[in-house]
């Protein structure tokens, strides 16, 4: 991998130390040139013969996003970002008083109050699935857990608020003994970590397109594979997910395109297809290697810093770290590595709520370096969160 190559692709490394990955990465140019090209086209042509004439590189993001998982174009839908991605998936699936949703402790905030909001609508049971020793869902008491009632099992492959990799695989082999639906949030892990849903044994999975993957803000996308398709049932019909097929009928489009919405940003779609075109040449392989390294090195880093601490748990980890000072607010951290144009951000709370009942280690400073940042960036994030520890 040319480091030095990738960032000169990168605008936004000649001025900064972006360490906000998980939050959103910086673009490549050819990404920015994929947008704004369609972006003039639209401007001189229109919008509706814009995407006319982009036709075929729209159909490409489907193809990418495909190959990136593992599945079949047919099977990937897109939206405005992975929140409504996922709520297409869990919101269509046919739930029963008395149903159960299993969980971890390391499930996305949106997500927990979705399980939440239909408990208290459909009276479900929400159960959390306790940790194992490294910190990560322990699959044994999932296998323990499952009964007859389990409708979904869904997981955070990789939270928001920590380095942990959970074990998606495993949990998939258990979701499927128990003839289980089985959604895996991606959000972290896609663009980061390789995916292929055969392997993992998921029905649904999602992710966005503006953290590890590169992509602009605004995309989300949906892989729903067969066994989701033959038991969902869309909870929105408009023009894009179904079509009349005259007098008081309609008809749901094929595949995962029953989920989505008519009305896009095609500037965004051919942004997102861009990005995950760049991370399939460069290979998810080549990209978790140099990225799980960095987040290691910035890991064993800090916490050989007198009264600084990491927190991230899991017997696999990845490039996100969190990091506290003790007796300095996250948020102080966090400015003063801003003041250095280092960008990070802090975990919050409120949402990680199972880990928050958990561990109270909320909130703390994370950094999340990516296969382009540089060991020389990290050094330099360092060095100033020792200046903070040191007073």
């Amino acid at each position: 991998m040319d480091v030095d190559a990738l960032r000169a692709r990168t605008p936004g490394c000649a001025h900064r130390a972006h360490l906000n990955n998980a939050g959103a990465a910086l673009l490549s140019q050819p990404t920015l040139d994929a947008m704004t090209g369609q972006l003039q086209r639209e401007a001189e042509i229109g919008g509706y013969e814009a995407a006319a004439a982009a036709r075929e590189a729209i159909a490409d993001t489907y193809r990418a996003l495909a190959e990136l998982l593992g599945g079949r174009p047919d099977e990937v839908a897109l939206f405005d970002n992975a929140t409504h991605a996922w709520n297409a998936a869990f919101y269509s699936i046919p739930f029963r008083p008395g149903d159960r949703i299993l969980t971890g402790r390391a499930e996305y905030g949106s997500n927990v109050l979705a399980y939440l909001h239909l408990a208290q609508r459909t009276g479900v049971e929400v159960v959390v699935v306790p940790n194992d020793e490294h910190g990560q869902l322990d699959v044994a008491a999932l296998e323990r857990m499952v009964d007859e009632r389990t409708r979904l099992i869904g997981v955070s492959h990789v939270p928001t608020s920590g380095g942990l990799v959970n074990p998606a695989v495993e949990i998939g082999r258990v979701a499927r003994r128990a003839d289980a639906l089985y959604l895996l949030d991606a959000c972290q892990s896609a663009g980061q970590l390789p995916l292929d849903v055969a392997e993992i044994g998921c029905d649904l999975l999602t992710g966005t397109g503006r953290k590890f993957l590169r992509g602009p803000r605004g995309t989300g996308f949906l892989w729903a594979g067969p066994r989701a398709l033959a038991r969902l049932e869309p909870f929105v019909a408009e023009i894009g997910s179904a079509e009349w097929t005259g007098g008081r009928d309609f008809a749901w489009a094929e595949g995962a395109r029953r989920f989505e919405t008519w009305e896009y940003s095609y500037v965004n779609v051919l942004g997102l297809g861009a990005a995950v075109r760049q991370c399939l040449e460069l290979g998810l392989p080549a990209i978790a290697e140099r990225a799980v390294a960095l987040g290691a090195r910035l890991r064993e880093q800090l916490d050989a810093l007198p009264t600084v601490s990491t927190h991230d748990l899991g017997a696999q980890r990845c490039a996100i770290v969190t990091a506290g000072v003790a007796g300095v607010p996250a948020a102080q951290v966090a400015a003063a590595l801003g003041a250095e144009r280092i960008n990070v951000t802090t975990t919050i709370a409120a949402h990680t709520q199972f880990d928050t009942e958990d561990r109270a280690v909320h909130p703390l400073v994370r950094l999340s370096p990516h296969y382009y940042n540089t060991e020389a960036e990290l050094d330099r994030a360092v060095e100033v969160v020792a200046r903070v520890a040191a007073g």
